[in-house]
């Protein structure tokens, strides 16, 4: 090592030592301010609202009938088997056909043709292929066939409302297109 290089490393040596001198007094100063701040700060604590006192309620339905009992239950299925619904029962009553076992978005209509003035739709279920003509029942909400023309099968659903009560409704089945 040269004189030169010897010399300026003492020199930073002595540079370091002085900047470190300044700054413990500057580390001094904060101390002190950081000391004066504490003791001019209050916390302040909002005190804690009491919680409410809760008061049990007696439950006066005890003596009531039990809405989930089966005794409930079987009452209700008496009284809809003493007025059965004529159209519920005119559906339990015959033989289910294959297509009955089906839901109906299953199905596609894939054609339709004419054999003796009568008109027959071909249907697609479960990649076999069905002819239904007028009268025949399928899905699964006993729809029997009511029309069929070239393009739709139009059908007569006997379904439950909002309310439980058999209600007729009218659905259709649509040709389907080439490649659906």
């Amino acid at each position: 090592m040269t004189a030169y290089q010897t010399c300026m490393r003492r020199l930073a040596a002595v540079a370091m030592l002085l900047g470190m001198a300044a700054c413990s007094s500057d580390v001094d100063e904060l101390q002190q301010w950081m000391e004066e701040q504490r003791r001019a700060s209050r916390p302040t604590v909002r005190q804690l609202v009491p919680p409410k006192k809760f008061l049990p309620q007696a439950y006066e339905a005890q003596s009531g009938v039990d809405p989930f009992s089966t005794q409930k239950l079987s009452v209700a299925i008496k009284q809809e088997s003493a007025q059965p619904n004529s159209l519920l029962a005119a559906e339990m009553n015959r033989r289910r056909e294959p297509l009955e076992s089906f839901p109906l978005d299953s199905m596609s209509m894939v054609g339709s043709l004419t054999r003796s003035s009568e008109r027959l739709a071909m249907l697609k279920v479960d990649n076999l292929y069905y002819l239904v003509k007028g009268g025949d029942y399928l899905g699964l909400n006993f729809g029997r066939v009511t029309k069929i023309t070239e393009t739709d099968i139009t059908l007569r659903e006997v379904v439950q409302d909002a309310a439980g009560e058999w209600v007729e409704r009218t659905s259709t089945l649509q040709l389907q297109e080439k490649g659906r």
